[in-house]
Formats: structure tokens, C-alpha cells, sequence
């Protein structure tokens, strides 16, 4: 019998940790397994850089649906997401939806799943950061109250279920998906355009990255992070691929300093190169701290909590807060050579999408009749 899995995405970094998953399932059905998938794209997002190439960058095949939401407030989002989704099912039921991260489409299709007795998957649960005012927080918890089998990055992943009542045999400790999709690619990353133009050196300039509301939108305190960040990179350049949320507030701002080079957002295997090749990495994002954590890059988090504290904890990430006085102290040490030196998380090792394809046959196979 075969077994149709929804895969749900809709924002990149979705893709990115889909595109490993529909890689291991085309692999196991080429070999006979009983697998299959209808790749769902809400439109949370639509982005200009999501363009064909950059599916066809991470080997992505055109979406099998695309419930075109499109821009909203979080609630317009969230319903028309369980209304789309719930026609889907409701025209062709599949017998699992998985979603990935924490974005308003996972948790939406999630509950539409849920409501209509399909059972959910989620990759990447668990994870906390304990801040209620940033919505992904809400999206998880949410998500992992309604999920039923967990799939996780780590222990501490594992320990956050346990405490709100999971039982391990729902609990599948399996890595991380963006490792897997950083490590099929690493080999192929390749030069930004303006990598020569700027003059850019192995080590001899840093990356940032930048779009929490926190550290983004307010002109006055963003100005400030820009000034302390372009002080403290001794004369090197700063890359500065900038976030539509964040090109709006840059537009409010002057005396941006002269060191901070602004560039379009780059695509996947452009980006990778910038930050393996960097001195080191500032930034708010949460899957960054990931990537140069196994990349063995310096990373300094602009952020007062991580849902990823194996990253500070194992690898190279430190958190250091959004006062852009904290900064300057840091750079001291990184510019000394003072930084530890890191370690990669258990699992974090490539293999993560077969573990989640193995363990979803035999969940799938085991319940048939009650998907």
C-alpha cells in the first residue's frame, strides 16, 4: 500500500529543510518503498529570490499545490491557510501532514490536519526560545500541542517535549534537515558577483544579517547597531545582504558607515559562501547560528534568547543581547583571536531526512486504517 505524504511549505527557509526530505523520498521510492508526496507551497511568502532557480539550486521540484495566500496580517494568513488546506484534504486526503519550523503555515496546517483526523508530523519540534512575544514561539508551542510524532534536533528539543507529557515512543531524535541541505551543497557554493568587486578576502570581512522588529524598526536603535557593528569590524567590510522588512526602516536612516556594503538578499549557494568564507557572522536569525555552527564560522547573536542553544552551548554561536554597547567587547575578542572553537551537535551529520523517511514508513505502515 502506498502512503501519500503532504509536505508543507511556505516560507524559504521551509524549502531549505523540505528539500533534503523530497530528496531521501524520491530515493526510497525509486527502491521500492511505499512513500509518496504532494508538496504543498501555502504562498506565506512569495519572494522575488524564491524564483525557479533557487529551486533548482536546492534540487526542489515545482510545488504540487500552491494555496497562493499571499501577504496578510497573521490571522488573515492563518485562516485562509486552514481553509485552503482544508478544501485540499477534503478533495484529496493524504495520510500524514508533515510541516517543518515554525512559521504561520505550519501551525495552520497543522490544526486543518488535526481537525480532520490526518494525522501531523513536525520536523524540527520541540525547540523553545521562551520568548512569547515573537510569533514562531507561538507557532511551536501551538504546533507541538496538536503534533503527533515529533521529529527533533536535539536532546534539549527532546527534554522541552518530555516536560509538557510526550511520551518517547512519539518522540523520534533524528538532526537537522538544514545540515543536511548545507552539506549536500557545501561543494557547490559559489562567488557573489560583487564578491571581487568588493574586494572581499577569506577572513577579511564580515557578514550581518538582520530583521527582527527588536533590532529593525526603529530607525534610532537600528542606526545605532549599524554604528557599533561598522566600529567594532576594524576597517573590514561588512556584507550586508538586506531583508525586505529591514530595506524599510534603512530607507528612514543616514550616516550608515562607510564599511557596511548593502547587497540584495543572495540566493542559497551565494550566501553559504559569503558566511563559510567570513570572519565572522552577526545576526538575529536562528537558522544562520545552525549553519555556522557546523561551518566552524564565529557567530554573534543579537538576540536576548536562542531556541537553539546547542548552538551556544556546542558550537560557535554566542547571544549577546541588542544593546549595540555589547558589541564592541565581543569584537575585541574575536579580532584576539580569543573564540572558542566549537563542536557540531549530535546527528547533525547529513543523514537526517533518511531517519525521518525510515521512521514515517513504519508509523505509516503500522496504522493504515487510521490515517
Amino acid at each position: 500500500m502506498a502512503f501519500l505524504v503532504d509536505i508543507i511549505a511556505g516560507a524559504r527557509p521551509n524549502f531549505m529543510k523540505v528539500a533534503p526530505i523530497i530528496r531521501a523520498l524520491d530515493a526510497r521510492e525509486a527502491k521500492g518503498g511505499p512513500l509518496r508526496y504532494r508538496l504543498v507551497h501555502t504562498g506565506q511568502h512569495y519572494d522575488a529570490a524564491m524564483s525557479g532557480d533557487f529551486f533548482k539550486q536546492l534540487g526542489i521540484p515545482e510545488p504540487h499545490v500552491n494555496l497562493e495566500v499571499g501577504s496578510a496580517s497573521q490571522a488573515e494568513q492563518t485562516a485562509a491557510i486552514m481553509v485552503r488546506y482544508e478544501k485540499l484534504l477534503l478533495d484529496a486526503r493524504s495520510h500524514v501532514c508533515l510541516v517543518v519550523g515554525d512559521v504561520t503555515s505550519t501551525m495552520a496546517c497543522a490544526i486543518a490536519a488535526q481537525k480532520l483526523n490526518v494525522p501531523v508530523a513536525h520536523v524540527e519540534a520541540g525547540i523553545r526560545s521562551g520568548d512569547w512575544t515573537m510569533p514562531e514561539e507561538i507557532n511551536r508551542m501551538v504546533t507541538d500541542a496538536i503534533t503527533n510524532w515529533f521529529f527533533t534536533t536535539s536532546e534539549i528539543a527532546n527534554a522541552n517535549l518530555r516536560r509538557t507529557g510526550v511520551d518517547d515512543s512519539r518522540i523520534f531524535f533524528v538532526g537537522n534537515t538544514m545540515i543536511d541541505t548545507l552539506l549536500h551543497h557545501r561543494s557547490e557554493f559559489r562567488k557573489p558577483d560583487f564578491f571581487n568587486e568588493l574586494e572581499l578576502g577569506q577572513g577579511e570581512y564580515l557578514v550581518v544579517t538582520l530583521h527582527r522588529p527588536a533590532n529593525v524598526d526603529r530607525g534610532d536603535g537600528f542606526i545605532r547597531l549599524l554604528q557599533a557593528i561598522g566600529a567594532g569590524a576594524r576597517e573590514l567590510p561588512v556584507v550586508f545582504p538586506v531583508h525586505p522588512r529591514t530595506a524599510k526602516t534603512l530607507r528612514e536612516v543616514d550616516d550608515i558607515p562607510a564599511n557596511i556594503k548593502l547587497v540584495d538578499p543572495q540566493p542559497y549557494l551565494e550566501f553559504n559562501y559569503l558566511v563559510e568564507n567570513a570572519k565572522a557572522v552577526i545576526t538575529d536569525s536562528g537558522g544562520i547560528t545552525e549553519e555556522t555552527t557546523v561551518m566552524g564560522v564565529p557567530c554573534i547573536t543579537l538576540r536576548d534568547s536562542t531556541e537553539r542553544p546547542e548552538t551556544v552551548t556546542i558550537g560557535t554561536n554566542e547571544l549577546i543581547g541588542t544593546d549595540p554597547a555589547a558589541l564592541a567587547p565581543v569584537l575585541d575578542r574575536l579580532f584576539a583571536g580569543d573564540w572558542k572553537k566549537g563542536a557540531i551537535p549530535e546527528k547533525w551529520d547529513g543523514k537526517t531526512a533518511p531517519r525521518i523517511v525510515a521512521a514515517l514508513e513504519q508509523l505509516l505502515s503500522e496504522r493504515p486504517t487510521r490515517a
